[in-house]
């Protein structure tokens, strides 16, 4: 197993840590909170859709019509 993943534990070595997971860290939190907040949907596709939204920070849809 570990043969077969010896480049990419090389790289890590290579890299003296001077990368951190951080960012990707981040960015599961933020899908973590974004699939908590979307429960109730009914679909995929509207899950995918705020996953998008959220993550890329695309502004969001106008909604055809307002609550307040």
């Amino acid at each position: 197993m570990l043969r077969g993943h010896r480049e990419l534990i090389l790289n890590w070595f290579q890299a003296k840590k001077a990368f951190s997971s951080g960012v990707v860290e981040g960015l599961n939190a933020k899908a973590k909170v974004t699939t908590r907040k979307a429960y109730g949907f009914k679909t995929f596709p509207t899950l995918e859709l705020a996953l998008y939204h959220n993550l890329g920070a695309l502004p969001e849809p106008v909604a055809a019509h307002k609550f307040f």
